[in-house]
């Protein structure tokens, strides 16, 4: 999700090990093209040293929501006013999540197989993306 207005980027369906999530937010992070550093907000799964270092090592500033006790995230990052504002924000993919759930029909799939449940996963997403776009312009026509 990208930050100014809560539009999925990218998306990706993985089978559950444990790791799964952190493996993919990396290569996820690792497609984006651009040599600008990037901020990735992310929650506290994703504290161990292993994921903050592959994302420093992709030219990504790791947001990472700290463990109160042996963070990898060190007073560095959390210093500066932009962590704090993307821990607020990273809340919205909740909402996406929530979407999904509810509208997009993805509290419990329809599919079997990992092919089949990440294609209704990506176009789920792609609706969500569509839907938001149109409510963004909305609102700007009423401003």
């Amino acid at each position: 999700m990208e930050n100014r207005n809560g539009l999925v980027v990218e998306s990706t369906l993985s089978i559950s090990s444990g790791t799964a999530e952190r493996e993919a937010a990396v290569e996820m992070v690792g497609e984006l093209t651009g040599s600008e550093r990037i901020t990735v907000g992310l929650d506290k799964g994703y504290d161990c040293a292993a994921c903050v270092k592959e994302l420093r090592e992709l030219n990504a500033i790791p947001h990472v929501a700290r463990h109160k006790v042996g963070s990898a995230i060190d007073g560095r990052t959390v210093r500066h006013d932009g962590y704090q504002m993307s821990q607020r924000i990273r809340k919205r993919v909740e909402e996406i999540f929530g979407w999904m759930k509810t509208v997009g029909g993805y509290r419990k799939t329809r599919f079997r197989g990992v092919d089949r449940v990440g294609w209704g996963f990506t176009l789920a997403m792609s609706v969500y993306t569509l839907v938001r776009i149109r409510n963004l312009m909305v609102q700007e026509e009423m401003t």
